[in-house]
């Protein structure tokens, strides 16, 4: 029996249930007939031109995403502007969509613990927990198993993250045992991690006037880039499609985006 994009949408939801996404995102089956057979899956963490050629090439038909090909309202679809082009070729390749962002923030083995768990952290909990369910929630806090050095965290971190620079605001610890996190834009948790004992916190897109708090605080955040942070999440989800589709009748190739990078790059002027 042939499996189906609908079925492989019933295993994305079983991995990061729909209900925990945040009520302004859009998960799901985003592009697609959920009728259609299976031949290839290509997971990235997002859905881009480059993406849709590279999943064509290794006979992907289905693309899963973590960040959603539709976001915000569309005031129209045109083949010759922005992301339009990527639309009409993902349909007319008959290519189909699934996004599982803010679900798979929240739940359980998603984005940050895959962050926390590269970066050798336990006793994981979430910054913020969900009120139905404690275990599942935005962020993560947790404690090396040995402490580390300031540098040698960086470093670690930079390892992880696959970057060479990494934006810093307050003093880098001396010793660092507690980690707070939160994969992508997060830096509104940065408050909750210090008050619960982190050493730093981890994440992206930190604002200004949140650095000057850091800074006035003796308080160390880091900023590792939105990409950075969440893309070992990409490798974690393949893994989980694949153990999936183990319990069923046919087994569908799963294959990670290998081509994808951050839309920035740094350009050193002096």
């Amino acid at each position: 029996m042939a499996v189906t994009v609908g079925d492989i949408l019933a295993l994305v939801c079983e991995i990061a249930p729909a209900s925990l996404a945040e009520a302004w995102d859009n998960v799901g089956l985003l592009l697609g007939d959920p009728a259609i057979e299976v031949s290839g899956i290509m997971v990235s963490l997002d859905p881009t031109s480059r993406v849709l050629e590279e999943a064509l090439a290794a006979d992907c038909n289905l693309i899963i995403s973590h960040h959603p090909l539709i976001f915000h309202p569309l005031k129209s679809l045109r083949r010759d502007q922005g992301l339009g082009k990527l639309y009409f070729a993902a349909v007319e390749a008959r290519v189909s969509m699934i996004a599982a962002h803010t679900n798979l923030d929240r739940v359980v083995g998603g984005v940050n613990d895959a962050l926390a768990a590269a970066l050798g952290l336990g006793r994981l909990r979430p910054l913020a927990p969900d009120t139905s369910d404690p275990e599942t929630g935005m962020g993560r806090i947790g404690d090396l198993v040995v402490p580390v050095s300031g540098a040698d965290f960086v470093a670690r971190l930079g390892e992880v993250c696959k970057c060479s620079t990494l934006a810093v605001a307050g003093d880098l610890p001396g010793q660092i045992n507690r980690v707070g996190l939160c994969g992508g834009s997060g830096a509104e948790l940065a408050v909750i991690a210090r008050s619960r004992g982190a050493d730093v916190f981890v994440s992206a897109e930190i604002k200004h006037s949140v650095g000057r708090w850091a800074e006035e605080e003796g308080f160390c955040l880091v900023d590792a880039g939105h990409f950075n942070t969440e893309n070992p999440v990409v490798e974690v989800l393949a893994s989980r499609l694949v153990a999936g589709i183990r319990e069923m009748p046919d087994r569908v190739p799963v294959h990670v985006s290998r081509g994808q990078e951050s839309p920035f790059r740094f350009i050193i002027t002096n």
